[in-house]
């Protein structure tokens, strides 16, 4: 070192860094340099409730930097000091090394003079003044490889702890009041942190430091199981009564993350039997939770066998409900008549712990009594479930924001979701371009979801349910005063279908807020659209198939194919339209849309109705029977026709029957539907399948097969027809029809095959769960034409 010093000056700065960095003394080895530097960064996105403040204090201490990080409102705010290589090293890290559940992005950055700190710490939070616009409310995911190893270690303070969880884990949205995302803010308020917890809570080399959700036996909630014979207290105790009752073939209503569910023995027939005879749900299939096995935890599902994409998407931290192919044969009753059953793995310390010691799988259905929302507080729990549940297995941490299980199927190589919920809700999503003001868009009236617009963003409700009861409406209102408080964005506008008769119209009006109105297809075609903005700028085709919606020439609309893009739709196809006898009735009873068909064809059904020469008399004078374009009561005629179902008990029963006939079917002749142009648009006859659903020399399977794949080629021919008059290259299939993975892939593929390209939704559903983010689309979309206003009667 002596080549580097000077007479008047003795050890250089240069030196003084190499002995301070040797030292581990950054701090002065920086004050030496003339490139220190301070940064404050502000950083949006997903970064609360994923451990995000904790890797940033670890990672600023690992490059030797000063500072502070603290959440403010539902963002992130932090300042680093230190050498400049270290700070741009800093911030590359603070992207590509965030937490797996994070989704950070850079807001802003501002060069600052340094202040010379000791250290780096975690500030306690600051509330946003007005809208937190950049917030991302955190989202429940299933415990981590560390608490669930924690969870099976009897030599762990936490062995067999029902909330067990860390900063990569556990409840978060679904336990939240405001944010920022801190304790006082979320139901774990009530729990004060025993000096255990707090050791960890404070200790930044901790896997537990600063998560919010932390407990323990000692300080945090704990089980109590409720019967007609009285209450059972503390965590075992109240899981061997749960268990023992299952055991025995009761039905137990358990408190979970976001909701309560219904489960019983899925092997005890009688069980299952009584699940459905109190809960009035004859036929809808239930969902199974399986524990887990072996070293993929999918060793149990052997008899169901999910593929790769199915397995991963249950292993995920979503624990979402996968529907798989299943031998139905081997679970009577829980799937009548259909090739797949949904299955899910435990999504919570609690359910991991009861299906382990159970061995087997459980039902498990939403608590709820049929056509309301899910159950998901104690008291409304013992109210409206008495009836249903033999048992309660109740918990003492509060659920403040209410999610059912969310559910998917892989349709064309790709997860699609069919319900929001807990885990992926509030679904994020990125608009086209800026909202002018606050916009909340109301949705449909079955499968309600809501969506607030705003800026950039749009956030979509978990799901609600059908608005047919006042319990429902009282959720509804719920979810939207929490999508507003919770995010701090107040409407401005209202959105909503243009179907005067939906539930939600005398709140919309009486809300004093400017209402605008979308047709329901087109709030189909424009959730579709929206959601793939790299295909922006040019004219698709697509279809809207489902079972009912107000069509822009007030008629009944549901096998529409629309041209344009959104705000600017035009009607290009139509399938040929039937009378619904009975109206609304017909899509409860097949056989009725099974009767029109065969009337508009000049014949009689083959199958008679005590009720069908009455119902014929009224359908020829036009009483009570609307006209109708929809798929879905297409699919209805056919599975009577085909002898799979006369009446539904739920709906999509006879589409889900018919499917589940036709998917083992090879591919046979099929039917050629005639397209003509009928009124200025081209038109699909139904009248071949006719002869073919009839034919009762033909296997039904074959006739289910031969009805799927003559709408796919139906659709192809449509699509052609539109690639010749105006260049279409661009096909979108939107509504609830194409849950159908059968049809659907018969399309795509057949599509494909002709260069087309083809796009399905994928964030958000397909049914009417996705016409919330549709009407916020067709708004934000629309150029200079003006919105349609209206407040019907």
């Amino acid at each position: 070192m002596d080549s580097r010093r000077t007479e008047n000056q003795g050890l250089t700065p240069a030196v003084l860094r190499e002995i301070c960095e040797y030292l581990t003394l950054p701090v002065y080895a920086e004050r030496m340099s003339d490139t220190h530097i301070r940064q404050r960064l502000h950083i949006t996105g997903r970064v609360q409730g994923v451990g995000f403040r904790p890797f940033v204090y670890r990672l600023a201490h690992q490059h030797h930097l000063r500072g502070w990080v603290r959440n403010e409102g539902g963002e992130v705010l932090l300042e680093v000091e230190g050498h400049a290589a270290m700070v741009n090293t800093f911030r590359q890290a603070l992207f590509s090394q965030a937490p797996a559940q994070a989704e950070p992005r850079l807001l802003s950055d501002q060069a600052l003079p340094p202040k010379g700190e000791r250290d780096f710490q975690i500030l306690s939070s600051q509330p946003l003044d007005g809208a937190d616009s950049g917030a991302c409310l955190p989202q429940d995911s299933y415990l981590c490889p560390h608490c669930l190893a924690e969870l099976y270690d009897p030599a762990n303070r936490r062995y067999r702890y029902p909330f067990i969880n860390c900063s990569h884990c556990g409840p978060r949205y679904t336990l939240l009041d405001t944010l920022p995302y801190d304790r006082t803010h979320t139901s774990m308020r009530a729990f004060p942190l025993c000096p255990c917890c707090a050791e960890e809570y404070h200790n930044p080399q901790d896997r537990r430091f600063h998560a919010e959700p932390i407990a323990c036996p000692a300080c945090g909630p704990s089980l109590y199981y409720r019967d007609a014979h009285g209450d059972i207290h503390d965590n075992e105790p109240a899981l061997a009564a749960a268990l023992a009752l299952l055991r025995g073939g009761g039905v137990l209503a358990l408190k979970g993350v976001g909701a309560y569910q219904l489960l019983c023995d899925a092997h005890n027939e009688t069980a299952v039997e009584r699940l459905r005879q109190r809960k009035q749900r004859p036929h809808k299939p239930l969902a199974l939770m399986f524990p887990e096995r072996g070293a993929d935890g999918l060793a149990a599902l052997a008899s169901i066998a999910p593929n790769t994409l199915q397995g991963h998407l249950l292993r995920s931290p979503l624990r979402p409900i996968v529907l798989c192919p299943a031998n139905t044969a081997d679970l009577p009753g829980i799937a009548p008549g259909l090739s797949e059953i949904g299955v899910m793995l435990p999504g919570s310390p609690l359910h991991s712990l009861l299906l382990n010691d159970f061995d087997g799988p459980l039902v498990a259905t939403s608590a709820n009594p049929s056509g309301e929302p899910v159950v998901y507080q104690e008291h409304e729990a013992e109210t409206r479930l008495g009836h249903i549940a033999d048992g309660f297995l109740h918990h003492n941490r509060p659920i403040l924001q209410r999610a059912d299980d969310p559910v998917y199927r892989i349709i064309a190589g790709q997860p699609r979701p069919l319900r929001p919920g807990r885990g992926n809700a509030p679904v994020e999503l990125h608009l086209p371009r800026p909202m002018a003001i606050p916009t909340l868009a109301l949705g449909g009236h079955m499968k309600n979801t809501v969506a607030l617009a705003w800026g950039e963003r749009c956030v979509l409700s978990p799901h609600i349910g059908e608005l047919d009861s006042p319990r429902a409406l009282i959720e509804f209102t719920h979810s939207i005063d929490a999508l507003q408080r919770l995010y701090r964005i107040k409407a401005m506008q209202l959105v909503v279908d243009a179907h005067p008769g939906y539930g939600y119209w005398p709140w919309a009006r009486q809300s004093g807020l400017p209402i605008h109105t979308v047709f329901h297809h087109h709030a189909h075609a424009s959730a579709v659209y929206g959601e793939y903005p790299q295909a922006h700028g040019k004219d698709w085709l697509i279809f809207t198939w489902d079972g009912s919606g107000l069509g822009a020439d007030g008629g009944l609309w549901g096998g529409e194919g629309l041209l344009g893009q959104p705000g600017q739709w035009r009607h290009f196809s139509q399938m040929r339209r039937l009378r619904l006898p009975g109206g609304e009735q017909a899509a409860r009873e097949g056989w009725r849309c099974a009767a029109s068909l065969c009337w508009e064809s000049g014949s009689e059904p083959p199958l008679q109705h005590p009720q069908q020469a009455l119902l014929k008399h009224a359908w020829q004078r036009g009483i009570n029977a609307p006209w109708s374009s929809a798929v879905g009561r297409l699919f209805d005629a056919a599975a009577s026709l085909c002898g799979l179902c006369q009446q539904s008990s739920y709906e999509g029963q006879a589409a889900m029957l018919l499917e589940a006939c036709a998917a083992s079917t090879p591919c046979i002749v099929t039917p050629t539907l005639p397209l003509q142009m009928s009124r200025g648009i081209w038109q699909w006859d139904w009248q071949p399948l006719l002869t073919m659903l009839t034919n009762s020399r033909l296997p039904i399977a074959e006739r289910a097969r031969a009805f799927h794949q003559s709408l796919a080629d139906s659709l192809l021919q449509q699509a052609l027809r539109a690639r010749q008059q105006y260049a279409i290259d661009t096909i979108g299939l939107s509504g609830g029809v194409f849950q159908n993975r059968l049809l659907t892939e018969l399309a795509c593929s057949l599509l494909q095959k002709h260069h087309f390209q083809v796009y399905l939704p994928q964030q958000i559903p397909a049914n009417d769960a996705g016409l919330a983010w549709g009407q916020i689309c067709e708004i934000n979309l629309l150029s200079d034409r003006g919105i349609h206003s209206a407040q019907p009667d």
